[in-house]
């Protein structure tokens, strides 16, 4: 699988040195901020050297503590994506809204202690500054993009016409960038914004590899319902269509947590048995990313020319975050079957961007980084899944 990783980029650009992988050669010629996470934990078994650039190029395009989700090194940002992409001017270097923030949660599998960065703890505090709205640590979202799951349909009934995915998102992008993509200017303005799980398991994981304090009771206390077994978002402001829980869409990010090394083993084991190895999800190559039974999933991830991810099919990274949690509860034969059965997809299909969720069919983009973390499962680091960061 590595030699699909050669999609190496270098060069300099603003005065700022830039190396990086891009997550797929055609579709994605930029830096991804996750995406490069995910890719350097895999490159770092063979290349420790690379998956460091790569992390340091997060780094180089960081401003007061801020990494935007993409930096656009290399080539400008086209006319057509500028009007659709988070972006103030054409001209940025980056775009002005995040993703889940697991630098230094990637930085401690693939280079060493994150907390010895400076440019980590100065990310770190931006997070906390600029996107902790009620002082209890977790962070929230002005865009549905900025979680990773772009067009999930958990998103649908808080953004309605306006989520990602639909003829109006471009509205949305158009609202946030007058108000200069500003949580809190956006959140007085009436939102949406989201307190969404992923991003803040991504939080809680990176803060560990710091040592700083978990935000895992904090994540436990404000989106578990016990009632319904699941983690789910909470959404403030005009909502376009409020549901309970039971009503929201069965999403995958309900097993990110698995991935925490502090969860609770009661709402681990109870994720794991109720849900992940229920008819819901396991039946499907790792991991379905909206439970099969669901009325939202589908596996059309095009809808009137846009495209819509994370609907239905599988995503590699998802499956490796829960299988973690998979392992370390104890549950080695179904954590290997997890690794087997991506495994098995990946070696015929390719690095796909995602899989059908049934059959496996390889779709999205080709020669995709991330699905490489196939190789996290099937060959296991010395503590992966012990709870170790």
């Amino acid at each position: 699988m590595h030699k699909n990783l050669s999609r190496w980029r270098e060069g300099e650009q603003a005065g700022r040195r830039y190396a990086f992988t891009a997550p797929s050669p055609t579709r994605y010629p930029w830096q991804w901020y996750w995406d490069s996470c995910f890719i350097a934990i895999v490159r770092s078994r063979w290349d420790r050297e690379r998956a460091r650039r790569e992390l340091e190029s997060l780094l180089a395009v960081a401003e007061d503590g801020f990494i935007g989700h993409i930096a656009f090194w290399g080539r400008p940002l086209d006319l057509e994506r500028a009007v659709r992409y988070n972006v103030v001017r054409r001209r940025d270097l980056t775009t002005r809204t995040i993703q889940p923030p697991l630098l230094a949660y990637a930085w401690r599998i693939a280079v060493g202690d994150p907390a010895a960065e400076p440019g980590i703890a100065a990310h770190h505090r931006w997070l906390g500054g600029h996107r902790d709205l009620d002082g209890d640590g977790l962070l929230w979202l002005l865009q549905p993009d900025e979680s990773g799951l772009d067009a999930s349909p958990k998103f649908d009934h808080v953004w309605g016409p306006r989520a990602q995915g639909r003829r109006r998102f471009p509205l949305l992008i158009r609202r946030n960038r007058a108000l200069g993509f500003d949580l809190r200017r956006v959140a007085d303005a009436g939102g949406p914004v989201v307190c969404e799980v992923l991003t803040n398991v991504a939080w809680s994981l990176s803060r560990q590899a710091c040592g700083e304090p978990s935000t895992t009771p904090a994540l436990v206390a404000r989106l578990w319902d016990e009632r319904t077994g699941r983690f789910v978002d909470e959404a403030r402001g005009a909502v376009h269509r409020p549901l309970p829980p039971e009503r929201v869409p069965f999403t995958w990010d309900t097993l990110a947590p698995l991935a925490l090394p502090d969860l609770p083993e009661e709402i681990g084991r109870r994720l794991v048995e109720e849900t992940l190895l229920s008819e819901r999800f396991w039946p499907g190559v790792p991991l379905p990313s909206v439970a099969l039974d669901d009325p939202a999933h589908t596996s059309r991830d095009h809808y009137w020319g846009l495209r819509r991810y994370w609907r239905g099919p599988s995503w590699a990274n998802a499956a490796w975050l829960a299988w973690q949690g998979v392992r370390r509860l104890g549950y080695r034969a179904e954590a290997d079957d997890m690794a087997r059965r991506l495994g098995e997809t990946v070696v015929r299909e390719g690095l796909r961007e995602y899989y059908e969720a049934r059959t496996g069919a390889g779709m999205g983009a080709r020669d995709f980084g991330w699905t490489a973390l196939a190789l996290e499962m099937l060959s296991p680091r010395a503590g992966s899944g012990s709870g170790s960061a």
